[in-house]
């Protein structure tokens, strides 16, 4: 029996590794396919990975696939939708000048996660788990602010903690249906619900463009041997999500997640040898004791 203790973890960082990746590759087809269409690459690329990924663990596992109940079906489309109206939310953002006070109330998602989690899942969150995500917050906030970054007024804040809360909704409601199916394969349950998400999304963004907007789903055609590769990191990173997810609470996953920051930052210095500020380096020190308390106090 393999001791799955510390796998959620691994499994968050590999995410968010993948998630970075699949994030560089999105930004290189913006400029062709634009915010919408670069963004419904993860779902209409993506889900035929997620149903070849649902094969395999079926044939190498020899588990059988989860049968749901209704109640399965509410929690799903929580998280599917939850997920794209916080894209849409994060995307629309990015018009806004004051874009990087957004995107640090954004990152105030792990605190969200934790209140609708012991809400709706009643996850537990014991008090050095909300001092860790509290800390490694503050840090992600503190990297995000720059000179004149609070100009802008109340707007960003509201658009960021919507979006923040979306994100926050959509983690719960992924969380909620994997506890949902009650299968004794943590991999299959993580793997059926995640190929059932991006069927949905798919078919809902598609559905939507087709009406609106078809030249976009041409471009998305045309360009889909880079699309391609885009989803299928995105399908990766978004099985590791929902194998942690599987293991874990939402919140311990999502404050874990903010190592992505950290990668950034990684990519920022080493390749684009761009030097870190004195108040970068404070936040990357507080996300860093912020995980460090997250692991220490996680239940084992």
């Amino acid at each position: 029996m393999i001791d799955t203790t510390w796998l959620w973890a691994v499994f968050t960082v590999l995410a968010a590794g993948g998630q970075t990746a699949r994030n560089a590759m999105q930004r290189e087809l913006t400029a062709t396919l634009g915010t919408v269409g670069a963004t419904h690459v993860r779902f209409l690329f993506g889900f035929p990975f997620a149903l070849i990924f649902l094969a395999a663990v079926a044939l190498i596992s020899g588990a059988a696939l989860p049968r749901p109940s209704w109640s399965f079906v509410p929690w799903l489309l929580a998280g599917a939708l939850f997920q794209i109206g916080a894209t849409a939310t994060m995307l629309a953002a990015m018009g806004e000048r004051s874009f990087v006070v957004v995107v640090a109330y954004i990152k105030t998602e792990p605190i969200q996660v934790a209140i609708f989690g012991l809400l709706f899942l009643g996850d537990p969150v014991n008090l050095p788990m909300m001092l860790a995500i509290v800390i490694a917050t503050a840090g992600v906030v503190v990297m995000s602010f720059k000179p004149g970054g609070m100009e802008g007024g109340i707007k960003p804040t509201i658009i960021g903690l919507i979006s923040g809360g979306m994100f926050a909704l959509s983690a719960i409601g992924y969380r909620g249906a994997i506890l949902d199916l009650q299968h004794a394969n943590f991999v299959m349950v993580a793997t059926f619900t995640l190929a059932c998400g991006l069927v949905l999304q798919a078919a809902l963004l598609t559905a939507r463009l087709a009406l609106r907007d078809r030249k976009v789903l041409g471009a998305i055609a045309a360009q889909w041997r880079r699309s391609l590769f885009a989803g299928f990191m995105g399908a990766t990173a978004s099985e590791f999500w929902f194998l942690a997810f599987a293991l874990a609470t939402a919140a311990s996953v999502r404050t874990l997640a903010l190592v992505e920051v950290l990668f950034a930052q990684a990519i920022s210095v080493f390749i684009f040898k761009q030097p870190t500020s004195a108040r970068e380096g404070l936040g990357m020190a507080m996300i860093v004791i912020g995980v460090i308390v997250l692991i220490w106090s996680h239940p084992t």
